[in-house]
């Protein structure tokens, strides 16, 4: 009955050894050895509790921009008619919601950017925001809408 248990504790002690060889193949998301993904961020909503829906559209189209803003420039008050991605290489962003509300970002964010919903970017810091930013839309919507808010957020 030793035996059998010592053969239970090898095959045992074999399976896990080769699970913790294998385990890093599989975080890997299926590349190939020496390939490592980190994920960044997930989410359901938008950075303001907006549910995540993509344009339901057969002319789909995808944008991708690296966006500047200087220190104390603004983008001006505008809204995203599509889901919009960011991910913040440098500066600190504070980004003003039409409702009062407040975000704010800095280097390795990843921003879940609001959709149809007024908001303003400005930079804080002293040195350039820069964002690497995804657009999901369509072909001929326009990326964002420059639009004046209401009298209590300007």
């Amino acid at each position: 009955m030793k035996r059998i248990s010592t053969l239970r504790a090898r095959v045992i002690l074999l399976c896990l050894t080769g699970l913790l060889l294998f385990a890093p193949l599989s975080l890997a998301d299926g590349y190939n050895q020496g390939v490592t993904s980190e994920v960044l961020k997930k989410a359901a909503t938008t950075a303001n509790g907006q549910k995540i829906a993509f344009p339901v559209t057969d002319k789909a189209e995808v944008t991708a921009a690296m966006v500047s803003i200087a220190p104390g420039a603004e983008t001006g008050w505008h809204r995203h008619p599509m889901p919009v991605y960011a991910y913040v290489l440098s500066g600190s962003l504070s980004v003003s919601l039409e409702d009062g509300g407040l975000l704010s970002y800095s280097p390795g964010d990843v921003i879940i950017e609001v959709v149809d919903t007024l908001h303003n970017g400005k930079n804080i810091g002293s040195d350039p925001v820069k964002l690497v930013v995804f657009y999901l839309g369509s072909e001929g919507v326009p990326l964002a809408v420059k639009e004046a808010p209401a009298e209590k957020v300007k």
